[in-house]
């Protein structure tokens, strides 16, 4: 049994290795969060988190805060949620710090989902001798890194559809408006989507109509920023605009920005707008089905270009593209305890709809949570 040697102490040593990791939450991409703790003597003698790709890893971090407070780590029990790495990369290998340091146990979350990877950390582990018991909160832990752990393995980011809605599920009225449908909590919360994003989609009517930053605002930003191993959270914005007709004064296209901005156009753009927008922002030629971007093609381009994790904030066509195509993996909807009613209301999911039950989707792993006056639905949608 995987956790036949976990002893009673180890799940929380490892709930505090959890807290540390989310530290991390928007500045790891396209690396996923880890914490990690090291402990002598039945004390925590050392304590890391992974803080941004390219810095050291959990592990390194938390043997370097032993011995900066004089603990040397030797002898004891590193614990870490996700099985350290056992190849070079950006960084070397945890597996040769920690054995190198000594360690004699380590107590393991989840497995490195990586298919070339999976499993090669323990067992470089075990030959050098060292204890390890793994699995130990693998579900807490694997669901950390949801984005990262669905990006390595299908190469296309984790894509969540988001909007906000009045009880009868419509996102505007008739006339297009639409602020402010949801209240400060559930736009605070959409704020913290934003922020553990790598990017944001919307469409070119959302463009046209309300002229948005697409930008990552939050209070946790300046705090983090203080951290000099940190990094300001630098959000891509996508737009879906086939025949190229963005602004050249949106702001998404002329703020201080600029480079993190895609438009994606489609060959029906004209030549002159493709080249004004390309002086700007970066342009992307997609292929299209039915006079749309191929949204497939996008996101195995999006993947390549290590964007784990993708926000959609588009109008009910982009929201029905995504889900009704089977390209989301989740859904987060904050009801409003309005009614708008009207059949020309604007729709939080439109396009062409399920023709037949059967056809509906299907959401699992439902959460309730009350924000404010609102409601919000997180949920995972199920595969047809």
């Amino acid at each position: 049994m995987k956790n036949q040697q976990m002893k009673p102490a180890d799940v929380g040593y490892l709930r505090l290795a959890l807290r540390l990791a989310r530290r991390g939450y928007g500045t790891t991409s396209p690396n996923p969060m880890v914490g990690a703790v090291l402990v002598k003597g039945g004390k925590v003698v050392g304590r890391g988190w992974h803080r941004r790709a390219g810095g050291p890893h959990a592990e390194i971090e938390a043997l370097r805060d032993a011995r900066q407070r004089g603990n040397n780590p030797k002898g004891g029990t590193m614990y870490v949620t996700l099985e350290p790495c056992s190849t070079h990369g950006r960084t070397p290998p945890c597996t040769e710090a920690i054995i190198g340091a000594g360690i004699r146990r380590v107590v393991a979350g989840a497995v490195d989902p990586n298919p070339r990877h999976c499993g090669r950390g323990y067992a470089a582990l075990k030959r050098a001798g060292i204890a390890v018991t793994h699995g130990v909160l693998d579900g807490e832990c694997g669901q950390l890194n949801e984005a990262f752990n669905h990006w390595i393995v299908q190469r296309t980011p984790l894509v969540t559809v988001k909007a906000g809605m009045t009880l009868d599920g419509k996102i505007a009225t008739a006339s297009g408006e639409s602020r402010w449908i949801t209240g400060e909590a559930a736009r605070n919360y959409g704020m913290k989507l934003r922020q553990g994003s790598d990017a944001i989609l919307v469409g070119i009517n959302t463009v046209l109509k309300d002229d948005p930053s697409l930008t990552y605002r939050g209070a946790g930003s300046a705090r983090r920023n203080r951290n000099p191993m940190a990094r300001v959270h630098r959000l891509r914005r996508i737009v879906l605009d086939a025949r190229g007709r963005t602004p050249l004064d949106a702001r998404v296209v002329s703020d201080e920005n600029p480079e993190l901005t895609t438009i994606v156009v489609s060959r029906a753009a004209s030549r002159s707008r493709v080249a004004a927008l390309a002086k700007k922002v970066k342009v992307l030629i997609a292929p299209a089905r039915a006079g749309k971007i191929d949204l497939r093609w996008l996101l195995k381009r999006l993947g390549a270009e290590e964007v784990t994790s993708l926000l959609v904030e588009g109008g009910g066509e982009v929201n029905a593209s995504f889900l009704l195509q089977g390209l989301a993996q989740r859904v987060v909807f904050f009801y409003a305890p309005k009614i708008l009613g009207g059949r020309d209301s604007r729709k939080g999911v439109a396009g062409a709809g399920a023709r037949h039950l059967g056809e509906a989707l299907t959401l699992s792993e439902v959460k309730w949570r009350k924000l404010g006056p609102d409601l919000m639905l997180t949920a995972r949608v199920e595969k047809r």
